[in-house]
């Protein structure tokens, strides 16, 4: 038997202020590897003004679906707890430093990122066997919750999705999502 292999935790900083991408702390041995999704003492030092997560859900989406972007009023870590996503990023917030700003992020197990209130969260499914995707909120949602959302298909963006979006695809992309306003709606709004 040989000794466990640690990983330890990364935060790294992006051209959104405030969206950070964090590589979990990792044990792996011969029979797999444990993650450190969440803990509450480096939660507090890394991502303060956070308060406890308040709802947890996690979504199975097929290859090649687009879900998002949403940018609620509410605090997000999310990350892929099985397959592969991109995510992307669209900061909506008026007054930021980084408003327009797109960041995209490869997601896989091990892989995190926390989305401040009101930059807008989605993600594209490119494993082939499908993916689950985990939200930790730090407000519990609401029908008509107060936030933003954007058009993830706006060419404005400069978004390149992985697999090629039929927009007219109700498995890939929601008549909701694909009748969102553009960031320039959004952003003028």
């Amino acid at each position: 038997m040989t000794s466990p292999t640690i990983t330890d935790r990364l935060v790294e900083s992006t051209d959104i202020d405030g969206l950070l991408v964090i590589r979990l702390r990792q044990i792996t041995d011969e029979r797999g590897t444990i993650r450190e999704f969440a803990r509450e003492s480096t939660g507090a030092s890394d991502f303060p003004g956070v308060g406890a997560w308040r709802q947890i859900n996690v979504t199975e989406t097929e290859h090649g679906a687009l879900r998002g972007l949403h940018g609620e009023n509410m605090t997000k870590l999310v990350g892929v707890v099985h397959g592969a996503a991109f995510g992307a990023y669209v900061d909506t917030r008026p007054g930021s430093s980084s408003i327009g700003r797109v960041v995209t992020v490869p997601l896989a197990p091990g892989v995190q990122v926390l989305v401040p209130a009101g930059v807008c969260n989605g993600f594209q499914v490119t494993s082939a066997g499908g993916c689950q995707y985990l939200y930790c909120f730090d407000a519990e949602w609401v029908p008509g919750m107060a936030g933003v959302a954007v058009n993830p298909l706006d060419p404005a963006l400069g978004i390149t999705w992985p697999v090629p979006v039929d927009p007219a695809s109700r498995r890939q992309v929601s008549g909701k999502d694909a009748g969102l306003p553009t960031l320039a709606e959004v952003v003028a709004g």
